[in-house]
């Protein structure tokens, strides 16, 4: 298990971020400005940080740059935005950030990044893939099992969703989640509020996941 921060003003993203690497077996503390990134990171050792490019009151690189000034630099930093140019980016990655991921960040870049970053550590720990791996093995182990119940069912609603399950471990979890959310909205006429009471998700974070996912919203909504 890896301490991750993640630095961004939108609660969406945070919140959406946080579920995800927690569901990794990962511990996450959350900051939506600059000044709380500074209390948290002088407060704690992190392996990792998250760290939104363009916030109110210090932009994230201004706060990279004054890590790396202050001797703070000390754990792999990953810069996020929707909005970056390219000179950003470069000029993040000269002052000391490992990489960047381009907003609306999906499940799969965004672990594949934290892979990444955790593995380069400069802590010189064991990076922490290893138990997020299990952690998600267990999730699919969970998932998979009604899902190739499911496969050879034909009088089912969502029997024609096939599951190849020689994929990677994190592009068939993505693949059941879309089913599992298109089952849902076909389910409930398209109805965000009833699909959103089922599934146990509130309004905001549902439409961050289906989008992410690639969800068709409009094509089971009723006339």
């Amino acid at each position: 298990m890896a301490n991750i921060l993640v630095v961004d003003d939108e609660l969406g993203i945070r919140d959406l971020l946080s579920e995800i690497l927690n569901d990794e077996g990962h511990s996450v503390d959350v900051a939506e400005n600059a000044g709380q990134a500074r209390v948290a990171r002088a407060s704690n050792m992190y392996d990792l940080v998250l760290l939104d490019i363009w916030m109110p009151d210090t932009d994230g690189v201004s706060l990279l740059k004054e890590w790396a000034s202050t001797g703070l630099l000390t754990m792999p930093v990953i810069m996020m935005s929707g909005h970056a140019t390219i000179e950003t980016a470069v000029e993040a990655t000269r002052i000391g950030a490992l990489s960047f991921l381009e907003k609306p960040i999906t499940m799969q870049k965004l672990l594949k990044a934290v892979e990444q970053g955790l593995a380069r550590n400069t802590t010189g720990q064991a990076p922490a893939a290893m138990p997020a791996a299990a952690t998600a093995a267990a999730d699919a182990a969970a998932l998979t099992t009604p899902t190739s119940s499911r496969l050879s069912s034909d009088n089912m609603p969502h029997s024609h969703q096939g599951f190849d399950l020689d994929r990677p471990l994190r592009e068939a979890r993505d693949g059941f989640e879309k089913a599992y959310f298109e089952f849902h909205l076909a389910r409930e006429g398209g109805s965000m509020t009833r699909v959103a009471e089922k599934t146990g998700l509130e309004r905001t974070h549902l439409y961050r996941k289906l989008r992410q996912l690639g969800v068709d919203l409009g094509r089971n909504k009723r006339g």
